[in-house]
């Protein structure tokens, strides 16, 4: 008898943004290296936390660009933009291959910071429930355009 196959899901690393400092909108780079027990080099909020890098599907931006918001990639401070996954869905401690990193989810959402600049203008942001959060398992250099991959 055969075993039930399931599909894997596949994505694709639209962006990757990082920023000096906090508070700003992040800008895209073409490739960065990522590091264990600290996440994004070169990132403000790269530490030895378990919201080493932060991750928004292209799905959920497009849910903000449908209200009328004109938005860039790493607007809302997210280090990855994604397409083709569902990000919000994928439990805590799912894996996930990116280029040739790995990383773990670490946390679905957070809580909105007072005084989001989107949040003021449309009453809404979708980081706090669509964006995810991960730690890197094992380090690497990511480029804009690699596949990421749900390994569990």
């Amino acid at each position: 008898m055969a075993e039930k196959m399931t599909k894997q899901q596949v994505g694709t690393i639209l962006s990757l943004n990082t920023s000096m400092s906090k508070g700003v909108n992040k800008k895209p780079v073409e490739a960065t290296e990522i590091a264990i027990d600290h996440g994004m080099m070169g990132d403000a909020h790269a530490a030895n936390w378990h919201r080493q890098i932060s991750l928004l599907a292209e799905e959920s931006i497009e849910k903000m660009r449908a209200k009328g918001l004109k938005l860039n990639h790493g607007d809302f401070a997210e280090n990855i933009t994604t397409q083709g996954l569902d990000l919000p869905a994928l439990p805590v401690g799912t894996q996930l291959q990116a280029g040739e990193a790995t990383l773990e989810v670490t946390q679905i959402g957070k809580k909105c910071h007072k005084g989001c600049e989107i949040f003021k203008k449309v009453g809404d942001c979708i980081m706090p429930r669509e964006g995810i959060f991960a730690k890197v398992i094992t380090p690497g250099i990511l480029h804009r355009g690699d596949t990421i991959t749900v390994l569990s």
